[in-house]
Order: C-alpha cells, then sequence, then structure tokens
C-alpha cells in the first residue's frame, strides 16, 4: 500500500508558524495555503504538516485543544541525512525562537536531538548510519 502522512498542528500564529518553518528550510505549497492553513512538505512527498489556525483546527474534532507547551500531545520526528543537518536545523530553530526540549544524545549508530516549535509541539531529528547499527 502506498500512502501519504498529513499530521495537523493547531498553531496560535500562522504567519509566525511558517515564517519559523520557512527558516528551519521548509517550504509550503501555495496550491493548499490560505489564511486559515498552511501545507508543509518535509521534502521526501510522503509526509506532509498542516499548521491550522486554532479556530479552524477546531472544526475538524469535538474534543478539546491541549496545549502543547503543557502537555504532549503528540512526537513528531524525522530523519534527516546526517548529523551535521540535525545540528543545523537545531542551530536554525534556536535563532528562530524555538526551545531546546532535550540536549542531543549521541550513540555512535544513532544520533537525535528535539526542540520544540512557538507552540511547543515536539519535533525529534535523527541520523541513523544502518552500517554502525549494533547487531
Amino acid at each position: 500500500m502506498a500512502a501519504k502522512a498529513f499530521i495537523n498542528l493547531p498553531v496560535k500564529d500562522l504567519e509566525k508558524s511558517i515564517s519559523f518553518f520557512t527558516h528551519l528550510g521548509f517550504s509550503f505549497d501555495p496550491n493548499v495555503t490560505d489564511e486559515n492553513a498552511a501545507c508543509m512538505a518535509t521534502g521526501d512527498n510522503i509526509f506532509f504538516v498542516f499548521l491550522l489556525k486554532e479556530d479552524y483546527f477546531k472544526t475538524f474534532t469535538k474534543k478539546a485543544l491541549c496545549d502543547a507547551t503543557a502537555f504532549t500531545e503528540v512526537l513528531i520526528t524525522l530523519h534527516l541525512d546526517s548529523k551535521e543537518s540535525i545540528q543545523s536545523i537545531i542551530e536554525k530553530a534556536r535563532a528562530a525562537g524555538g526551545l531546546i526540549h532535550a540536549e542531543p544524545e549521541d550513540r555512535g549508530w544513532m544520533y537525535q536531538h528535539s526542540l520544540e516549535d512557538l507552540d511547543g509541539h515536539q519535533w525529534e531529528f535523527i541520523f541513523i548510519d544502518e552500517s554502525q547499527i549494533p547487531n
């Protein structure tokens, strides 16, 4: 089965969120971006993130929204192509107002680092060197 994944995240300020993620190097599809929502591509054409203004997000659910700065509703993990790529995106996130969620972990075969975006959503970035995975 071939499938694409769409993660939908509520955001307080859509323009600030677009600016934040653009600063990190992500792009947005103008064909499915408007004043209420923006579609962010992760580069693999399989996984997309919709950033939706909170009021608009609420039209898709009957549940209350959680405050992602106080509670974890989802962990979003992206595999990048190197440890250096992860370090670069973390530096860009800091410069754009993101918070470091945890210090990096380097296991030799896997490197990971995490951050919180402007709305508190937790993003994990990992690099796995498959040739170094212990048996």
